[in-house]
């Protein structure tokens, strides 16, 4: 154990190195493009118009197939290994960019960012099951905090460069640039094909399962971001809404049936697993609604500029990307729980803080105060919530359970953002701001408190030199994985 521990505390190898740097990178630009987008919601809207209805849909295709399909992509990376799957994911996602920026109307602006989603889905578990199966011990934590740190940031960072993309050439910038970052790490990517081998073919693919959770998620998006438009006593309404429920109550029930689902249901018996992944999805539920109004506020009615708006939100991106790394391992030695409960405190009274917000609009009193605080409780909570999590399933289930994880997160958004029509009305104004900001504070707000109460720290293996029993270690999150 202690020689296990010390090899841990060496400094990385190459091949460690390679694999933070191409999963970073790979995670990064599919996270990020659910959110680049944001700040350019104006500018696409008045060129290709659709108004609301659009600005929604077009973040929603692409969380839609991004959340129902990531579970099926952790399958895909266990089967024929991670290394391939990102290839795939990372040629498809360029294409769809690039159908993205070529778009010529609202509707195939939507379709294409559905087929991104798909290319996106392929890349995020398994790009995380890779640093889970190259680091262990504290390096691991760490190596989790940094991924955290940087893929977190992408949902912050994403609409500064998509206002400064909108303010200086055009919103179809922000889908063309995604080309090169996937370009420059092809070649290391291909270099880890090698020592990334498929981990059992003879394992099918709940491709049905995928189907159904398609279906049962994309009925009520479509109900509630439609029903602005045509009324909740449209059939065209509540007919997609109740066939989706009926196709989620199927996926279930399907899950629980088969003998190799996409989303083993056992693995919500595992305490910090489950608990995280209810925290998980109030927290990212939070962080995409709040952002997405506070994002087209800025803009619509306090009449900033895309770029403004953007640096107007950076301030917490910074914070994370410093404090994210250092929160991980302290996680690491402490243990997540508490960290996953006051972290999500400060987010919430961050975004209270914007209450404030009056006309005319003044920045620096009104809104940057709170972000510091959202970005200080962001930074508190990321990695510890992500080592948690993972830290509770089996290190040969790490594809599934970094795929169930990064689901939750993108379905999160996903319907937050379909309610966000509902929270602000169909035109924004201040009001509006202030539901989006006093739901976005309880959301938070559950997220702490159900990190308060189910969340239990690994116990401290250290103190008696000896490994834990397996039953214990479940139970507990894992402590193998977040030993410090």
């Amino acid at each position: 154990m202690h020689m296990t521990d010390a090899a841990a505390l060496l400094p990385r190898t190459p091949l460690q190195k390679r694999v933070l740097v191409v999963a970073i990178v790979a995670s990064f630009i599919a996270i990020l493009d659910g959110f680049v987008v944001n700040l350019a919601l104006p500018a696409i809207g008045r060129e290709l118009g659709g108004g609301l209805v659009i600005q929604q849909w077009v973040v929603d295709a692409y969380l839609l197939t991004l959340g129902a399909l990531i579970l099926v992509a952790g399958s895909l990376s266990d089967h024929f290994g991670r290394a391939r799957i990102l290839e795939w994911g990372l040629a498809g996602f360029a294409l769809t960019s690039v159908m993205c920026g070529l778009a010529w109307t609202g509707e195939v602006l939507v379709v294409s960012r559905a087929l991104q989603g798909i290319a996106g889905a392929l890349l995020v578990p398994s790009s995380l099951a890779m640093i889970i199966s190259s680091f262990s011990g504290p390096a691991q934590s760490k190596a989790i905090g940094q991924w955290s740190g940087w893929t977190s940031a992408a949902a912050i960072v994403g609409p500064l460069i998509g206002g400064v993309a909108v303010d200086l050439l055009s919103w179809r910038v922000i889908f063309f640039i995604n080309v090169i970052p996937a370009v420059a790490i092809w070649p290391m990517l291909a270099g880890l094909r090698a020592s990334d081998a498929a981990r059992d073919k003879s394992k099918s693919i709940d491709y049905l399962g995928a189907f159904l959770a398609m279906v049962g998620l994309g009925g009520p998006v479509y109900a509630f971001i439609e029903q602005g438009r045509m009324g909740w006593s449209s059939a065209q309404v509540w007919a997609p809404l109740l066939v989706g429920v009926v196709a989620m109550v199927l996926f279930l029930v399907h899950e629980s049936r088969t003998a190799e689902p996409m989303l083993p249901l056992r693995l919500f018996s595992i305490r910090n697993f489950a608990w995280g992944n209810l925290a998980t999805l109030a927290i990212y539920a939070a962080i995409s609604l709040g952002f997405f109004v506070l994002g087209i506020y800025l803009q619509q009615v306090g009449g900033m500029g895309a770029t403004v708006a953007g640096m107007a939100l950076l301030p917490g991106t910074v914070i994370l990307m410093l404090g994210a790394s250092y929160f991980g391992g302290l996680a690491g030695k402490y243990g997540p729980r508490w960290f996953m409960t006051i972290g999500p405190l400060l987010c919430g009274a961050g975004f209270l803080m914007s209450l404030s917000v009056q006309d005319p609009l003044n920045y620096w009193t009104q809104v940057l105060p709170g972000q510091i605080v959202f970005g200080l409780g962001l930074a508190t909570l990321v990695a510890p919530l992500t080592a948690a999590i993972l830290g509770a399933v089996p290190s040969e289930e790490a594809g599934i359970g970094s795929a169930v994880n990064n689901a939750v997160a993108r379905i999160a958004g996903l319907i937050s953002i379909a309610f966000a029509g509902v929270i602000v009305g169909p035109v924004f104004t201040r009001d509006g701001l202030y539901n989006a900001l006093l739901v976005t504070a309880g959301l938070f707000l559950f997220g702490a408190v159900a990190s308060a109460v189910g969340i239990r720290n690994p116990v401290q293996e250290v103190a008696t030199t000896t490994l834990s029993e397996p039953d214990t270690a479940s139970d507990d999150g894992g402590a193998a994985g977040q030993r410090g």
